[in-house]
């Protein structure tokens, strides 16, 4: 089976391929040799070899396509990217900027955007053997045993779905239902809320509505002070209150003796000028 330089043997599977449930290599020689064995996997479902940078991120080396959606999804709720307004939007961090080059981009786009981070085909399932050739050593079997994937039919469909345009379209136009009912629960909620607490007790209700509107006016009007001690009467019977007033109507008498002058000296110089002429 061998020439006399070669080292190097490979055995292909093809659709005519009968199921086998091993093979043989001989080679002639009368000293122990070291081979390496690499076993390339027929995954069924298919999978990818990542990207490292993206591997190193998720924490998968190999995987089939909806579990590497799946797992950047994950990613991308547990640093809470997704947009809050615009729920078909992610935000990319640092690592996904450098990984997809920009900053935003959408639900649906992900598959497209994973593709040319497929490595193919896995890495190979590497064994170490020695074909040993002393016909007085035992013959030893040695057994390993390799994870494998076993095909399911409903996560075919699946992907299918996920790769199809027109599945795409359809996702976009129920993700927005999705989002529009989410809001609606909410405001339903908020809702909610706010009438069962009136209901229970309608005077502290009242009462902190009123010192929240007041608190919320300030920080628009950027007024300072304490809303709540404001609006307690004995807040206005301080020692200082009677100073405040009259320091207030001081002022106002001020200003309006101010405006009296000034309209007076307006009025001398007009009689002054109707005097000359």
């Amino acid at each position: 089976m061998y020439g006399p330089d070669s080292n190097f043997v490979e055995w292909h599977r093809n659709p005519q391929t009968q199921e086998t449930d091993g093979f043989q290599v001989k080679r002639p020689g009368d000293k122990p040799v070291k081979c390496t064995i690499n076993l390339q996997l027929d995954y069924q479902p298919q999978n990818f070899k990542l990207d490292p940078r993206l591997g190193r991120l998720l924490g998968i080396h190999t995987a089939t396509r909806p579990v590497i959606v799946t797992a950047l999804w994950q990613y991308i709720k547990t640093n809470k990217l997704q947009d809050p307004i615009h729920r078909d939007t992610i935000k990319c961090d640092e690592y996904l900027q450098s990984i997809f080059d920009c900053p935003t981009m959408k639900f649906s786009d992900i598959p497209f955007k994973l593709n040319p981070l497929f490595q193919q085909p896995p890495d190979p399932i590497v064994i170490e053997h020695i074909v040993a050739v002393d016909p007085g050593e035992t013959k030893s079997v040695t057994h390993w045993d390799i994870s494998v994937e076993v095909d399911d039919t409903l996560k075919q469909q699946m992907n299918n779905f996920l790769v199809s345009t027109v599945a795409q379209q359809e996702i976009m136009s129920l993700d927005q239902k999705i989002y529009e009912t989410v809001d609606s629960i909410k405001a339903l909620k908020t809702k909610r809320e706010f009438m069962l607490s009136f209901a229970s007790d309608p005077y502290g209700f009242i009462n902190k509505w009123l010192i929240s509107q007041s608190r919320d006016l300030k920080v628009m009007l950027n007024i300072e002070g304490d809303p709540e001690e404001e609006r307690k009467a004995e807040f206005y019977q301080k020692d200082w209150l009677k100073e405040g007033v009259c320091r207030y109507f001081y002022t106002k008498v001020q200003q309006r003796r101010a405006e009296l002058e000034r309209d007076l000296g307006v009025r001398q110089l007009g009689t002054s000028t109707s005097s000359a002429n």
